[in-house]
């Protein structure tokens, strides 16, 4: 009997994490009766509070917040049974949160809520999961919702996002609420994009979210205009925060108004999960994610689980590859397209019918496994 380690992402508006990982072991079991360990994963994005409080234990709350076009949402959070407080932006500020895309305003201002609420429970040590974000605001929104005061050329307070923060003159933090300087802030980020220019927030995730191309233009603008407003304010500079580009450039807000530090999010996610010992005696690594590309290797699940898999094949069902076989052969890994004949739209709809079907037909094509 081998041992298998079972540890897909979400596939990103049709499984979670866990629903991915209880299909994988099902047709796993069933096809070769290995002893499995299921462990669904997130690398600080979309599912990442369930992630964290299943291997940590604990208990998942609700709250009602903005969404990023300012309707009222509920959105949860977790408790950790050692009292840490987990937020996650895509619950707040996702872009799976908003009707329409619209991401010159969209704002974390409910992200900054989630956070309120959980400093009102007695929470002082916090994980922030960066990823999903709708939003390209610096995190001046969440800023905002912990008492931090935007003001224009006229003097004026305003809740900055993308589109407004060249509007951005001054910056005033003395009513900030002083229960932030008694805690501790971790973020968990899936990337490591500086905050502005070809490689930042702005230009590489923009589009994703619903920009033009001079929506692009004018949110990195945007961009730069309060990095340099911070800076004359005190603030850190962006250039020596690696992942300040994070969620629309949320992970330098963090920094800047929280003093937060920014780790891996797969790696603090494996570290939680003890994989580095799960691994040692494993046959092979089963994973997934929604679309596998270049970006998967940038911080994310998949490149985090490749770099410390010990050199176990890795095997990895996905809704799309864009990755050249060589590639991927040279990084050990299988990529399993689970419906490549199948319109997106319909394999989105019925993922859970084709993610079995194509693990019952790789394992039986692959007895050895």
């Amino acid at each position: 009997m081998k041992k298998v380690i079972i540890i897909p992402d979400s596939f990103k508006g049709s499984l979670s994490s866990s629903e991915a990982a209880g299909i994988l072991n099902d047709v796993i079991l069933t096809a070769a009766g290995h002893e499995t360990l299921c462990v669904p994963m997130a690398d600080g994005g979309e599912g990442s509070t369930e992630c964290i409080i299943k291997a940590m234990g604990g208990e998942i709350k609700e709250t009602v917040v903005h969404a990023p076009d300012n309707r009222l949402i509920t959105a949860h959070y977790g408790i950790t049974l050692n009292r840490t407080a987990v937020v996650e932006i895509a619950e707040s500020s996702g872009i799976t949160k908003v009707l329409n895309n619209d991401a010159p305003d969209a704002s974390t201002y409910g992200f900054g809520e989630l956070i309120l609420k959980c400093l009102d429970e007695g929470l002082r040590d916090f994980l922030l999961c960066l990823g999903g974000s709708a939003t390209t605001d610096c995190g001046c929104g969440m800023a905002a919702a912990l008492g931090i005061e935007f003001l224009d050329a006229d003097g004026k307070a305003f809740v900055p996002v993308g589109r407004t923060l060249r509007d951005v003159v001054t910056i005033d933090t003395s009513h900030i609420d002083k229960r932030i300087w008694q805690s501790n802030f971790t973020v968990m980020s899936d990337v490591e994009n500086p905050l502005f220019g070809p490689l930042g927030a702005a230009y590489i995730y923009g589009p994703q979210k619903g920009a033009s191309k001079e929506e692009v233009a004018m949110l990195d603008a945007g961009l730069v205009h309060i990095s340099n407003v911070m800076r004359r304010a005190g603030f850190k500079d962006p250039g020596s925060v690696k992942g300040a580009g994070a969620a629309g450039g949320a992970g330098y807000g963090c920094v800047a108004f929280l003093n937060a530090t920014i780790e891996s999010g797969i790696n603090a996610m494996l570290d939680i999960c003890h994989f580095d010992d799960a691994v040692v005696n494993t046959a092979y690594i089963v994973t997934g994610e929604g679309k596998l590309d270049e970006q998967s290797f940038m911080g994310k699940v998949i490149g985090g689980i490749r770099k410390r898999s010990m050199g176990k094949p890795l095997i990895v069902f996905c809704g799309k590859n864009e990755v050249n076989p060589g590639r991927l052969a040279a990084l050990g890994i299988t990529a399993v397209e689970i419906a490549p004949d199948v319109p997106a739209e319909e394999s989105m709809r019925n993922a859970e019918k084709y993610l079995r079907e194509a693990a019952t037909e790789f394992m039986k094509a692959h007895p050895e496994l």
